[in-house]
């Protein structure tokens, strides 16, 4: 897979992520130099989640993003579709519930977690609209929903440096830590072809989520989007 593109197809990425899973984890560290612990850290107190609750990580690879829910004593699931990111997060993470699944049909009855995250996974995605649909029907009324994803600098010196970055630094370097640096050439093309902040976040209000905000972290680099499925909505 080497294009990048809002068509993208279920089993070409997944067969991407099975190769690259051993070494994902560093990988992004280095890629994102040593941010993605501070954005986990974030997501996880946007949820809110407490004891006794039920927490759904979508695309949760090989479940560093359910960690902090795990640690915190919640009960959360970590539902991927890459058997290759569940097996190495079930050997790393054996505490940690891992469930094969596809985020457009999740393998969930309706209305069962009180709270449901993805995070830098909704825009590998081949239908983004009908995953964000899906966690709202998963997800309890009253329930939370916290995508993080990669999105666009605010200041605009900066994202021209940033698309410098991602287009002729990152390939380079995914070539000398990763397996598979054709993997982050499509990473880094799905970065930059993402909709913008608000247009993630009309896209979360048009399948039926209210009070939908987001918060920028890192200059735009990333945007944590929230809303709340109303106790209205029927599963």
């Amino acid at each position: 897979m080497s294009r990048a593109s809002m068509d993208k197809h279920t089993d070409e990425v997944q067969a991407m992520f099975d190769e690259v899973a051993p070494r994902y984890d560093v990988v992004n560290d280095i890629l994102s130099l040593g941010q993605t612990r501070r954005w986990r850290k974030i997501v996880f107190d946007a949820v809110g989640a407490q004891p006794g609750q039920r927490v759904l990580d979508v695309a949760a690879g090989t479940g560093t993003s359910a960690e902090p829910f795990a640690d915190a004593g919640i009960a959360v699931v970590a539902c991927d579709f890459s058997q290759g990111m569940l097996k190495v997060g079930k050997r790393r993470r054996p505490d940690i519930d891992f469930v094969a699944g596809d985020a457009m049909n999740l393998p969930f009855a309706s209305s069962s977690f009180d709270a449901t995250t993805i995070s830098f996974g909704l825009r590998n995605v081949e239908d983004p609209q009908a995953a964000i649909a899906e966690m709202l029907r998963v997800t309890k009324p009253g329930g939370s929903l916290v995508i993080a994803e990669f999105s666009h600098p605010t200041f605009a010196p900066f994202r021209t440096v940033y698309s410098e970055y991602l287009m002729k630094a990152l390939p380079p370097i995914a070539k000398k830590v990763s397996s598979n640096p054709a993997a982050y050439v499509y990473l880094a093309e799905s970065i930059r072809d993402w909709p913008n902040q608000d247009g993630l976040a009309a896209w979360i209000d048009a399948v039926g989520w209210e009070t939908v905000r987001y918060r920028n972290l890192s200059g735009g680099i990333v945007a944590v989007h929230r809303a709340t499925k109303p106790h209205s909505k029927t599963p």
